[in-house]
């Protein structure tokens, strides 16, 4: 699969991760976007001996969009600062079940997101391994705001803007609102009862405004929405 580069500079680049690929390589060995990135560095540069590539955000495996690499310490330090002040503005868009009777809004409520899984589990009772999960579990608020772009009698075509980064926040907070995502399973199986694929859902990251390592210019990134979601929303 060949790379789509969005943006590149001496400290960042930006990438589009298609539905189905892994941010980060995991035990299963399938090649992951931050793979096929840095031998697109390592070829593009003809570097002899290993890339430096930081990792600064994820993007679950179902979700496609635009995902955001440090070529640098420095675009690494700076673009980590600007996640954990939220300076950074993404924009997801989604199909969801459903007509919504408020075409715009904001959702605000309190989720929980276990912070690291327990180390040694396998030495540990599943009692034990309970305590030590519910100890990792805390309640965090998720904030988002969303706008119906189109609709028809059985899925709406959202604008999502998350205000905080929780843990499947938009999957979670759509699904509590009566509306899941269009292929996601696992916060309502009725989403996947019209759904195609078994590696993706429909949510994109179609945008996101940061700010470059040096100087203070703001780049503006967008990307439109998978073909494949024109059949459920046109």
């Amino acid at each position: 699969m060949q790379l789509q580069v969005l943006y590149e500079d001496n400290h960042i680049i930006a990438v589009v991760k298609p539905a189905g690929v892994l941010s980060q390589g995991d035990m299963t060995g399938r090649k992951s976007i931050f793979d096929q990135t840095k031998e697109y560095l390592k070829e593009k540069y003809k570097k002899p001996g290993n890339v430096f590539l930081g990792l600064v955000h994820r993007l679950d495996r179902t979700v496609s969009g635009i995902i955001l690499f440090a070529k640098t310490s420095k675009g690494a330090s700076r673009l980590s600062e600007q996640f954990r002040n939220h300076t950074i503005q993404k924009t997801y868009n989604a199909v969801v079940l459903g007509n919504l009777k408020e075409k715009e809004g904001e959702l605000k409520e309190k989720v929980k997101k276990i912070s690291f899984f327990a180390e040694g589990f396998g030495n540990k009772t599943d009692e034990e391994l309970l305590k030590e999960i519910k100890k990792a579990t805390k309640t965090r608020t998720a904030e988002l705001s969303y706008k119906v772009l189109k609709h028809n009698d059985k899925y709406s075509l959202l604008e999502i803007k998350p205000k905080t980064g929780r843990f499947h926040q938009i999957r979670i907070q759509m699904s509590e609102l009566g509306h899941p995502i269009l292929g996601d399973g696992t916060y309502n199986k009725k989403a996947i009862e019209s759904w195609k694929s078994k590696d993706s859902i429909a949510l994109c990251a179609t945008g996101i405004i940061f700010k470059t390592a040096t100087g203070d210019k703001e780049i503006n990134l967008k990307i439109d929405v998978p073909v494949e979601w024109r059949g459920y929303i046109e």
